[in-house]
């Protein structure tokens, strides 16, 4: 079996309509997903609006991950403001039967390094399950600097960190990819994120492609991770002459069939979109956000639902 910890993890939404958790749906996504053949789902990232759930939620959509998960291995997203809140986020997940615990540093006042530091160390200390690092400045508005990759990378139970989009240059992004690595134990992995950047991300050097797509619209996403697979497998056989690199060119392709998709990500915010996906679909009811998150316009669903026909979406 692959590693949790690499090739596609999908990002379920949690559906909240009339501020309740909708467990039918959810339970439908998971199974959805799990069916497509991902290599793990994670449960209350940041497309699960983990942060607007009550304790109670958060344990209970853990539990109906797993049980629906079909054997394939589920993270679970244990953020909080309160250490002692994520340490019980992590207890409820590692009850529910998950694989591992996805943690984002969540705060109100700003964060420093060392505080930063000692959250992962105390939930490393407690917790047997290993640790996804959640680099998402955009949420958290903290930003990693490569020596604290490097410093939380060696505490025992850090399996992977979930990296920001690289840049657009092909060799800056490998530069970056090979900065990281230099400072980070040879098991902990580096996963993508930022959807529109994964095909460069993977053809970069990382392992996993933390994907919001792929927690609704599976197929599409395991064809760029596939594609990418095939071409590092490629890289990787030995051979007489040249390695192949036609994974690498064919993923590539596959991200920018989705170009239009991409462009509605970078316009509206990835979590309104693949939420307006999701009820365009029938996936999730209408107005399936937490309040006070709107979702998106009437007319901006339209623009949503124009570009899944256009790119055979729909089905």
């Amino acid at each position: 079996m692959t590693s949790p910890f690499a090739g596609l993890s999908a990002f379920p939404l949690t559906p909240l309509p009339g501020d309740r958790l909708d467990e039918p749906a959810f339970a439908r996504l998971v199974r959805r997903v799990a069916g497509s053949g991902v290599d793990s789902i994670t449960a209350l990232g940041s497309t699960g609006s983990y942060a607007y759930l009550t304790a109670k939620e958060r344990a209970r959509v853990a539990r109906l991950a797993v049980e629906n998960a079909d054997g394939t291995p589920v993270l679970v997203g244990i953020g909080a403001l309160r250490t002692s809140h994520v340490l019980r986020h992590a207890d409820d997940a590692a009850a529910a039967g998950a694989a591992g615990l996805l943690l984002a540093p969540v705060s109100y006042q700003p964060l420093t390094d060392d505080d930063v530091l000692e959250l992962f160390r105390t939930v490393t200390e407690r917790s047997g399950l290993p640790v996804v690092v959640y680099d998402n400045p955009g949420t958290t508005h903290f930003r990693f600097s490569t020596e604290l990759y490097g410093r939380i990378a060696e505490l025992p139970g850090i399996a992977s960190i979930k990296i920001p989009p690289l840049p657009a240059d092909p060799a800056e992004a490998r530069a970056r990819v090979e900065q990281i690595r230099a400072v980070i134990p040879e098991y902990v992995t580096l996963g993508i994120s930022g959807d529109a950047s994964a095909a460069a991300g993977l053809a970069s050097g990382c392992d996993a492609w933390y994907s919001v797509l792929a927690g609704t619209l599976p197929e599409p996403a395991l064809r760029i991770m596939r594609a990418a697979q095939q071409g590092r497998a490629q890289q990787d056989r030995p051979r007489d002459g040249q390695a192949e690199d036609g994974g690498a060119e064919d993923a590539a392709a596959e991200s920018e069939r989705l170009a239009p998709l991409w462009r509605l990500f970078a316009e509206f915010g990835s979590l309104r979109v693949i939420a307006a996906i999701a009820e365009e679909l029938g996936l999730v009811p209408h107005r399936s956000l937490p309040l006070p998150l709107q979702g998106l316009t009437e007319v901006q669903r339209t623009r949503v639902a124009d570009t899944l026909d256009v790119l055979g979406l729909n089905g």
